[in-house]
């Protein structure tokens, strides 16, 4: 794109991480520019930056005309707070758009064409692509094909050939959702992977991205990012990276004042489900940040929440052992605020 209309390329040699960040700070103040890419967690550190620099602040949205996020939904008050600082600034929003692709398919396959209201659409098939929706409760499994998909895995014909479906549809394993079921043209919108929903012994479904992205927005300000627990257990938990790291004992943040402010953020979420695929029971704040080097997140800043749930498989144990009621401060229930289940209708 820069080669193309005679542009200028400034690519950040830093990283959306506590050691790296600054880095990409001295980087923004010393050139922005009229295009900006980045991923959720690197929007979400500049966010936090913009925020207590004016100068920046004005600087950065002076001129500014597109912003672009990848990688992962950008959750809504990261969104929001972008557009709140551009309308500040310059009286109006940038064009703020988003794509869906994945290594395999080189990397684009649906992108945004228009002014959308929220984060997480991801638009409509790019030229020459298609895409197979298959019905999967109140969304659809996506699966591609198109010039730009890989023709499959090198020498290994075996999960070459678990990729493709009987198609030649390109197996992703995400699922999407309409914008508004009634126009198909206003595209569609990420919801999640299908791999990253579970069942709870209950033998309810959790549907990870939508329960994920309604905590993320009632703990805004509060966590930086969060991983939701509960598979083969009886009910939901979440495991919380505060926004700015805290100290805390044996991997968990034990300052009774922030964790009372979880507890508070949490209550009105809790206190509106009706069900245990969406109620947390229970949560506990991490002192140690994701790890890069122990493969807890990618170079996209994105979690991998599996590995992380691996590495850190001794404070989920933590997390629900005993019953509700415990004194432990790393630790904090909410049954008390939590209305009863309804009974299972009799079949």
């Amino acid at each position: 794109m820069m080669l193309a209309n005679g542009g200028a390329l400034y690519i950040d040699d830093g990283k959306p991480t506590d050691a790296l960040f600054p880095r990409s700070l001295e980087n923004m103040q010393m050139h922005t520019g009229t295009l900006a890419f980045n991923v959720l967690m690197g929007f979400a550190r500049q966010v936090a930056a913009l925020r207590q620099d004016a100068d920046l602040r004005r600087r950065f949205y002076t001129g500014l005309d597109f912003t672009f996020y990848a990688g992962a939904s950008l959750p809504q008050d990261i969104w929001d707070a972008l557009g709140d600082m551009a309308r500040e600034v310059t009286g109006s929003v940038p064009l703020m758009v988003s794509s869906w692709g994945m290594t395999e398919t080189g990397p684009a396959t649906l992108i945004t064409h228009e002014r959308v209201g929220r984060s997480g659409i991801v638009g409509v098939p790019m030229t020459g692509t298609e895409i197979k929706l298959i019905p999967d409760d109140n969304r659809y499994e996506v699966r591609v094909k198109g010039p730009n998909i890989m023709p499959g895995d090198f020498n290994a014909p075996k999960k070459a050939a678990e990729s493709f479906d009987d198609e030649g549809f390109l197996i992703t394993g995400d699922a999407m959702k309409f914008v508004n079921p009634d126009d198909d043209d206003r595209g569609l919108s990420f919801d999640g992977r299908i791999s990253d929903d579970f069942k709870l012994t209950s033998g309810t479904w959790v549907r990870v991205a939508a329960l994920r992205g309604q905590l993320m927005t009632a703990l805004d300000g509060l966590a930086g990012d969060i991983v939701i627990t509960g598979q083969d257990r009886s009910e939901l938990g979440v495991l919380i990276f505060p926004a700015t790291p805290m100290a805390g004992e044996n991997g968990a943040v034990t300052d009774p004042e922030f964790t009372a402010k979880i507890t508070a953020a949490l209550a009105p979420l809790a206190k509106a489900t009706t069900g245990s695929s969406t109620r947390v029971g229970r949560a506990m704040v991490l002192a140690d940040p994701p790890s890069l080097e122990a493969h807890e997140m990618t170079a996209k800043g994105n979690l991998n929440t599996r590995k992380l749930l691996q590495n850190r498989a001794e404070l989920v144990a933590r997390l629900y052992a005993d019953g509700p009621g415990r004194a432990d401060l790393l630790i904090f229930v909410l049954p008390t605020i939590l209305p009863p289940e309804a009974p299972a209708p009799s079949t």
